[in-house]
C-alpha cells in the first residue's frame, strides 16, 4: 500500500483522516473561490455605476456621442457584473433533491446570459453611433470630458486586473467573462479618450462617433468568446482532450501492478469544477472490499493530478475472458 494515500484496508476499506482532510480542502478551495468571486463582483458592481452615471453626465454637458456610448456601456457592465454576483451567489449553494450535483452551471449560464447581453448593448452603442457619424457635432468641455474618461479606464483597467487574476485562480468562467469586458470596459475608455482628443485636437469631428463604432466592435469579440465557452459547458462538451491522457496514464502508471485496464473515461465540465466517470476493468476475483479500496485509491490519484476534478465516479468491471490470465 501506498503511505502517500494513507487508506486503511483493515478497515472495510474506509477513508482515513488524510481523504477527508483533502476532500475538504478541495471544497475549501471551490468554496474560497466563490466567495472571492462574489466580492470583486460586488465592488465591480458599485464602481461601474458610479462611472456610468458620471460619463452620461458628462457625454450629455459635452455633447461627445462616444463619452455618451462608454457611459452606456459601463452601465451595462453594471448588469453583467450583477448577473456574475447572482450567479455565483446561487452556485455557492449545496446539492438538494432537485440539483443532485449542485447548482455549478448556474455560473456558467450566468456567463452566457452576461453574453448575451453584451451583444445587445452593443447592438445599441453601434447604431447611436453610426447615425451620429453623417451629423457633425462639436464637444464641449473637452479637457473635463478626457479627465473623466481618463480616471475611468485607470479605475477599470485596474479592477479587471483583479478580477482576472482571481478568475484565473479559482477558474471561474463567468468572472473571466466579467474580468474580459472589464478589461474592454478600460480599453473602450481609452478608445474614448483618445477620440475626443483627435476630435478636438485635430478637428476630425467624425472620430467621436468612430470611437463609439470602436468601442460596439469591441463588445462583439468579447461576447462571442463567451457566448462560445459558455455553450460549450451547458452542452457538456469537453474541449481538452489532453486531460483525459493525463488521468489515463496516470492510472496505468500508479496502478500497474493491479493490471487495471482503462475501458472508458468520461469528463463533464461543470463551470469552475469538472465531474469524472471512470470505467475500469480490474481481476474478477478480487474481494469487494479489496475493488472499493482500490477505487479510493484511484479517485485520490486523480484529484492529486488535477484539484478541480470535484466528483470521481470509478466504474469497476470485471476482466473479459481474452484477459484473463
Amino acid at each position: 500500500m501506498d503511505e502517500s494515500f494513507a487508506v486503511d484496508a483493515n478497515h472495510n476499506s474506509s477513508l482515513t483522516a488524510f481523504e477527508t482532510k483533502n476532500r475538504s480542502a478541495s471544497f475549501s478551495s471551490i468554496n474560497e473561490g466563490i466567495k472571492a468571486g462574489q466580492k470583486i463582483a460586488k465592488i465591480s458592481v458599485i464602481a461601474l455605476i458610479s462611472i456610468g452615471i458620471v460619463e452620461l453626465i458628462i457625454g450629455h454637458i459635452s455633447g461627445s456621442v462616444v463619452a455618451t456610448a462608454d457611459g452606456i456601456d459601463s452601465l451595462s457592465d453594471t448588469m453583467i457584473s450583477f448577473i456574475v454576483y447572482m450567479g455565483l451567489r446561487i452556485a455557492d449553494r449545496p446539492p438538494d433533491r432537485n440539483f443532485h450535483f449542485g447548482y455549478y452551471k448556474v455560473e456558467s449560464f450566468a456567463a452566457l446570459i452576461a453574453a448575451i447581453a453584451m451583444v445587445i448593448i452593443g447592438s445599441i452603442i453601434l447604431y447611436h453611433s453610426y447615425n451620429s457619424l453623417w451629423h457633425k457635432s462639436e464637444i464641449h468641455q473637452p479637457i473635463l470630458t478626457m479627465g473623466v474618461l481618463g480616471v475611468a479606464s485607470i479605475i477599470s483597467i485596474y479592477r479587471s486586473a483583479r478580477m482576472r487574476d482571481i478568475a484565473n485562480k479559482y477558474n471561474i468562467l463567468s468572472l473571466k467573462a466579467d474580468a474580459k469586458n472589464s478589461i474592454k470596459d478600460g480599453s473602450a475608455s481609452v478608445i474614448a479618450f483618445v477620440s475626443v482628443l483627435i476630435a478636438t485636437h485635430l478637428g476630425v469631428s467624425q472620430m467621436d462617433a468612430i470611437g463609439g463604432i470602436i468601442i460596439a466592435g469591441y463588445i462583439f469579440s468579447v461576447s462571442y468568446t463567451t457566448l462560445k465557452q459558455s455553450s460549450l459547458i451547458l452542452v457538456d462538451s469537453w474541449q481538452k482532450p489532453k486531460v483525459t491522457n493525463v488521468i489515463k496514464e496516470a492510472i496505468e502508471e500508479k496502478f500497474r501492478e493491479d493490471q487495471i485496464k482503462i475501458r472508458s473515461i468520461l469528463l463533464r465540465p461543470a463551470g469552475m469544477v469538472i465531474f469524472a466517470v471512470i470505467h475500469v476493468e480490474i481481476e474478477g476475483n478480487k474481494r469487494l472490499a479489496d475493488v472499493e479500496l482500490l477505487s479510493l485509491q484511484i479517485e485520490m490519484e486523480i484529484r492529486s493530478r488535477i484539484p478541480s476534478i470535484k466528483r470521481v465516479s470509478v466504474i469497476p468491471h470485471a476482466f473479459t475472458g481474452r484477459n484473463q490470465k
